[in-house]
């Protein structure tokens, strides 16, 4: 396992699913873990669980649309913990089904604001706490297998990971020099509760979210989180600017 002793790192969106994943896993290999969600109670909760199991970690509410709560995000963990080593921005949404000309406007600009302004605020204030620190850095931003392929039924959404993995790229060759990593994972189909709420409003729909993928199954959060420590760890020191599939070779077919 990855060893991330005397680091810190920061997971949005780790209230549930990959980002609750996540920040376990982080906190399992040693990291200090800020949880950071809008949802106070799964937040919490995931801190609780990291503090139990001995880990070093505590909750920041924060609306990652929102410059001045990212900006405090930031300034908390480099307070309280001394250093920002490590972020995942994961935060996000799916949105709706429909085909795109039956997208609604609002819903398109709340789509691309949780999905990818997000991200751009996020790695903006970690970015300039890691060059002000003047040390190495990784950041791992939730992408999609989505963000490499087009998919229907989903324009906001594929359009939004397709420009996360655009953001990480660019972010990689530009802070590259200076010691900071920048990746993305793609994720599958992953069984979340975001997942279970989609499937249980269209039973039928589980069966083609397994057949996505070769393997014919959902990704479980964990396998995603598994790969975000890589990429935070040393041992991923010359991976930058990749956009990792976690998707049981959905894009491969």
């Amino acid at each position: 396992m990855p060893v991330l002793d005397g680091k810190t790192a920061i997971v949005t969106g780790a209230g549930s699913g990959i980002g609750r994943a996540s920040a376990l896993a982080l906190g399992a290999a040693g990291a200090a873990v800020v949880v950071a969600d809008i949802d106070a109670g799964g937040g919490e909760e995931t801190a609780s669980v990291l503090t139990g199991a001995g880990a070093t970690a505590s909750f920041v509410k924060a609306d990652v649309t929102d410059a001045g709560d990212v900006e405090r995000m930031v300034e908390y963990a480099v307070a309280t913990y001394g250093s920002l080593d490590a972020a995942h921005n994961n935060a996000g949404v799916l949105g709706s089904n429909a085909v795109l000309t039956d997208v609604d406007d609002d819903e398109w600009r709340r789509v691309l604001e949780l999905n990818l302004t997000s991200v751009y605020l996020c790695m903006k204030h970690e970015i300039r706490a890691m060059l002000a620190a003047g040390k190495p850095g990784s950041i791992v931003n939730t992408a999609s297998f989505s963000g490499l392929v087009g998919v229907p039924f989903a324009a906001a959404y594929v359009a939004s990971k397709h420009g996360v993995v655009g953001l990480t790229k660019a972010a990689a060759i530009e802070y590259g020099r200076k010691g900071i990593r920048v990746n993305a994972v793609c994720p599958g189909t992953v069984n979340t509760e975001m997942m279970q709420d989609r499937i249980a409003a269209s039973p039928k729909m589980e069966e083609a979210l397994r057949n996505v993928s070769p393997m014919r199954r959902l990704a479980e959060a964990g396998e995603v989180a598994d790969a975000v420590v890589w990429l935070c760890s040393d041992a991923a020191s010359f991976v930058n600017g990749h956009a990792l599939p976690v998707d049981g070779g959905a894009v491969a077919q």
